[in-house]
């Protein structure tokens, strides 16, 4: 049976999440032809015959503690021009078959269930989900808000890892997509290197840290020394209220120093604020200020600002790894997949300036296509 003719699941960890709603909302508005797929690398020629599901064979379903459904989250979003206007009655279809398939997650405060109770609840809902739609493999990827990092002596696992082991248990290819510990708790590590699934991971690179792996490099190769390089981010919506706890925000920052740290070969001085602007909704605002030095000692700087909306940027890279995860899958790949740290600060394993992560993912490409 070939690709096309299989369809494929996307279980949204966050699943009525902004960025989990544009994605829904998204690919049903691609795949109707009602807007291009700007944003997706898949949807470039390189990519053609590569034997990726098309975007009309996705199925969507998720976890998530909230309650909102999917069309009325969608009114919202457009409501706050993250969404074009007019696109949610469109796809409302869409949007309320794959809200119908939205589990609750958890575990809530005063939950009882144990650790292994909660996975195999929520590995029991991937399943019935997989069994019900007749799909071929389901991608679990987790674009929940940002968790602390948990203590080392934890007595429980964080939630972002039971997500993650049920990912496992029902044989479902996993993406985090967050800065969270999913798949990367040491009381894991033996159901990763025995799962036999590919996975990627961890923290999506979509603005600020994006812009900072293609600069980055540019320093290095010019032979141009960086002494300083501070930041701040101007946030709100739920990233922006979860990030303002100083603990989030430490998980969030560090994919950002690990970049520059990669890439320059040192961490420079300087540091990354994030504040909560509830005002801005789903909209961010990110300064970075650069001090270098130049020929003969000269102090040079370089500012940039970046100012977009993260659902939307990271929309079609969520839908770009579950096409790209799901084909690994059915290639029969296993285990961590370097060549998609394109799309991560903190990925698993390969190079962490973008132009060589692009071009570690074309030749991944070329790969699926021979293994078709």
């Amino acid at each position: 049976m070939t690709a096309h003719a299989v369809r494929t699941g996307v279980w949204f960890i966050g699943a009525r999440g902004s960025v989990a709603t544009t994605a829904t909302a998204g690919c049903a508005a691609i795949a109707a032809g009602l807007h291009p797929a700007t944003g997706m690398v898949t949807e470039t020629p390189p990519f053609a015959d590569s034997g990726l599901p098309p975007l009309t064979s996705l199925v969507f379903g998720g976890h998530d503690t909230l309650d909102c459904p999917l069309p009325k989250r969608a009114e919202a979003l457009a409501a706050g021009g993250v969404l074009p206007h007019g696109l949610p009655p469109a796809v409302r279809a869409e949007l309320t078959a794959a809200d119908a398939e939205i589990r609750p997650g958890g575990p809530h405060p005063g939950d009882t269930r144990t650790d292994e109770e909660i996975i195999a609840a929520f590995a029991a809902d991937l399943t019935d989900f997989a069994r019900r739609h007749d799909l071929g493999r389901t991608v679990v990827i987790n674009v929940a808000s940002t968790e602390p990092a948990p203590a080392e002596d934890a007595p429980r696992l964080p939630a972002s890892s039971l997500y993650a082991a049920a990912a496992l248990r029902a044989g479902c290819p996993y993406v985090n997509f967050t800065p969270s510990t999913g798949l990367r708790s040491p009381r894991l590590q033996d159901a990763v290197d025995t799962c036999g699934l590919p996975h990627a991971g961890r923290d999506g690179k979509t603005g600020q840290t994006l812009l900072r792996s293609v600069l980055a490099p540019m320093f290095v190769q010019r032979a141009l020394p960086v002494r300083a390089w501070s930041g701040t981010n101007l946030l709100g919506g739920g990233d922006g209220a979860a990030l303002a706890d100083p603990a989030a925000a430490a998980a969030k920052n560090a994919g950002k120093e690990r970049v520059l740290a990669d890439t320059l070969g040192a961490a420079p001085e300087g540091e990354v604020h994030i504040d909560d602007v509830p005002a801005m909704g789903d909209w961010k605002t990110a300064w970075d200020h650069i001090a270098f030095d130049g020929f003969l000692g000269s102090r040079m700087i370089l500012q940039t600002i970046w100012q977009g909306c993260d659902s939307a940027l990271a929309a079609p890279l969520v839908l770009d790894l579950a096409r790209l995860l799901a084909r690994s899958h059915e290639a029969g790949l296993t285990g961590p997949r370097p060549e998609l740290g394109f799309y991560f600060k903190d990925p698993d394993g390969g190079p962490a300036a973008l132009p060589e992560q692009y071009a570690e993912l074309l030749a991944f490409a070329e790969r699926l296509k021979a293994a078709r």
